[in-house]
Formats: structure tokens, C-alpha cells, sequence
């Protein structure tokens, strides 16, 4: 079941984009419910047969007898040329399939949150469960947006022809590997997958001529800098372990070495993009020797930058967190309660479990201890609920 999760995931852009390249934008809806016929088929069968020798042309060409049956179902309404146009054999695409879907579902006609929920979902394969927790908003927002947003696509005939909005595309790829990075919910606390999946994304962009341009290198750059991170951020027991406590030999330094290589791409020019900024902070943590030696000057200052590019609660919670180790708790927590009444923080965990750290510091164990039932009162995920457990059992 993972492993076709995972395999659909990474081609569900792919089929959607065959499909729609041949049936046409307005079809996109029936593109989308052949994809997932043929994951339901694949869920079936692969479990008693074994997976077939190419699982990926398995699933598009299930996906094109799903569509053409649909179709000829609704000849009437579609008439023959779909039809004809799916069941025949189609030249090679001179554009990649998922970069032509991006364009698609970034198209400057769709408002900007349309074009990143579409695009989360088409092209990456998240439900809308998944994308509300990336924009923290309800899922009933998100469904109505991805229903709009197809909607507008059919009724106004947008089409592949649109090269996008680059800062849509990358504010996808960004949101997709954050979601994988840092999981809201569930019994996982980050998912490889759709961090990979983003950092092949990213990597894409980059090698594309359309959009090879600054922001995209450093948005690949930082998300390089923190794939390099993955496999150091738990114990042998599958639980979290915060950055102090990580074994940096574990970190994947050809990945940082990458992560380089795109920040210098991204230097190049006279942009400055919050992408910029943020890859900036990671590269500080992937050259630090020691979480003791990390230049926090410098990204105390990175983050006063960000704030000034894009105010946002996270970007104010985590430099009160960076401003604690470059001039103490004291000054971390003063930071912090001036976001306690931050409507966008009042239900995660993350202010009451960095105020109890930093009262741990100081030795206030009765501050520290209620800091930690707060945030376990909050948290969503099993290992970060556990993580926080043992934090707590520590104090005693």
C-alpha cells in the first residue's frame, strides 16, 4: 500500500498531465477521476499479482482506458475527436508533462491561492486534507477553491500556452516540501516523499530555461539544505531529535555541496527574494561545525530581513527562538510572549513547547513543566507527542 501510494504520488502529475495535454484543459476534471480509477485498480490487483515490470506505464495506460470509456459513456457531449485523440498513439512532448500541468494550474488568470491549491493538487497529488494544513486553513476553504479554480479553467479556456507566474510555482514546490518536512498530524513526523518529490521539482525549474532564474535556485538551494537533514532528525527509536542533539556525520553533505553550488546560481543578479533569505539560514546551519558555533548573528539579522520581506507569525516564532541562543532565554522569552496572542499560534504546539525549552534553561522548572502540558494539550503528531513527553519527564 506504501509503496503504491508513493509510486502514485510521484505520477499522478504525469498522468494528469498525458491525459490533459490530449483532451484539453476543460477535461481536466475527467483526467483527475481517471488517475485515481487507476490507482483503485492498481490497489487491487498489485496486491495478488505483484507489481507489473513498468508500474508507471501501467498506471497511465489504465488511466487512458478509464478516459476512453468515460468518454465514449458521453460521446454525446464530447464528441469523437477527444476520443480519437486519446486512443491514438501521441508524439513525445517537447516540454516536460509536469512542468506543462504547473503552467497550467499557475496560470495568471487564477488567483495566486488558486494556483498553489491546484497545483498541490494536480501535480503533486495532495488531497485537500493535506493542502488546509499547508495554508492553515479549513479544508472546506481548500475543497472550494479546487473546485473554482477548475471551473474557471473550463469555463474560460485557459490553456498550456501561459508560462505562469514563477513566484506561484515556487510558493507549490515550497508549501509541498514543507508539508513533507514538518507534518501538522498523524504517526509520522515528516514524510521523505513529498520532500523528495519537491526537491525534484525545484531541481526541474532550475534546468528549465523558463524559469532558471534566481529565486528558483535559492528556493533550491534551501530546500537541498534541509533534504540534507532528513535522515539525522530522529533517534533509533523513530523519535524527533531536536538540531542540538543531531550527529552532523549523518547529515547528507552532497546535498549541501548541491545546496551550494544553487545558492551561488542564485547570487547571481540583483534579486533578493525571501527564498534568498531563507537558504541563507539553512546554509548557516549546514556550515556550522557545532550547533554551539552557529553563526546566530548572522541569522538573527537573516530573519530581520524576512520580516521586513514577509511579515509572518512563523518567521517571528523562529527568530525569538534564534534570538535565545545569540543572547540567552531571557531575551527569548520576552520575544515569545509578545506572540501569545498571535491568532495564527494559538493552536500549534510550537510557542508553548519553545517557551518550556528556554525556561528549561533557566532552571524554572514550574514555568518550564506547564510550558510542556500547553504544547501537549496542542500537538497533532505521535513523535513530536512523545518527544515532548520525555522532554517533560526530564524535568522530574
Amino acid at each position: 500500500m506504501e509503496l503504491v501510494d508513493h509510486l502514485f504520488r510521484r505520477e499522478h502529475g504525469r498522468i494528469i498531465a498525458t491525459l490533459v495535454r490530449v483532451l484539453g484543459p476543460r477535461n481536466l476534471d475527467l483526467a483527475e477521476e481517471a488517475a485515481q480509477d487507476a490507482l483503485l485498480r492498481a490497489l487491487e490487483l498489485w496486491p495478488c499479482s505483484g507489481l507489473p515490470a513498468n508500474p508507471s506505464a501501467w498506471l497511465i495506460q489504465t488511466a487512458k482506458n478509464r478516459a476512453i470509456d468515460a468518454l465514449r459513456r458521453n460521446r454525446r457531449d464530447t464528441g469523437d475527436s477527444a476520443l480519437l485523440a486519446i486512443a491514438a498513439p501521441e508524439p513525445a512532448a517537447e516540454i516536460d508533462d509536469q512542468l506543462a500541468t504547473i503552467r497550467l494550474c499557475c496560470h495568471p488568470a487564477l488567483e495566486p491561492d488558486l494556483q498553489v491549491a491546484l497545483t498541490l493538487q494536480i501535480v503533486c497529488g495532495l488531497n485537500a486534507r493535506e493542502i488546509a494544513r499547508g495554508f492553515l486553513l479549513p479544508e472546506s476553504t481548500i475543497a472550494q477553491r479546487l473546485v473554482r479554480a477548475k471551473r474557471e479553467i473550463r469555463d474560460r479556456g485557459l490553456g498550456f500556452d501561459s508560462p505562469g507566474a514563477l513566484h506561484s510555482v515556487l510558493a507549490v514546490v515550497y508549501l509541498l516540501f514543507n508539508e513533507g518536512y514538518a507534518a501538522t498530524r498523524g504517526d509520522q513526523w515528516f514524510r521523505s516523499d513529498l520532500c523528495e518529490e519537491a526537491v525534484r521539482l525545484a531541481r526541474l525549474l532550475c534546468a528549465h530555461p523558463d524559469t532558471a532564474r534566481p529565486p528558483a535556485f535559492a528556493l533550491a538551494a534551501l530546500l537541498l539544505f534541509q533534504a540534507s537533514r532528513l535522515t539525522a532528525r530522529l533517534d533509533d527509536a523513530g523519535d524527533p531529535l531536536r538540531l542540538a542533539d543531531q550527529d552532523r556525520a549523518r547529515w547528507d553533505h552532497s546535498l549541501i555541496a548541491e545546496g551550494f553550488r544553487y545558492l551561488e546560481l542564485a547570487a547571481r543578479g540583483d534579486t533578493l527574494s525571501t527564498y534568498h533569505l531563507e537558504a541563507e539560514i539553512a546554509a548557516a546551519h549546514a556550515t556550522a561545525p557545532s550547533f554551539e558555533l552557529t553563526d546566530w548573528y548572522h541569522i538573527v539579522h537573516c530573519y530581520d530581513e524576512l520580516l521586513r520581506h514577509r511579515p509572518s507569525s512563523v518567521v517571528r516564532l523562529n527568530r525569538a527562538v534564534a534570538l535565545g541562543y545569540l543572547d540567552g532565554p531571557t531575551a527569548a522569552l520576552h520575544a515569545l510572549s509578545a506572540l501569545e496572542s498571535d491568532p495564527q499560534l494559538t493552536h500549534t504546539h510550537l510557542l508553548p513547547a519553545a517557551q518550556a525549552e528556554f525556561h528549561r534553561q533557566l532552571g524554572d522548572r514550574p514555568a518550564a513543566t506547564s510550558a510542556y502540558l500547553s504544547a501537549l494539550e496542542r500537538v497533532r503528531t505521535s513523535p513530536e507527542r512523545r518527544f515532548l513527553e520525555r522532554r517533560l519527564r526530564e524535568l522530574a
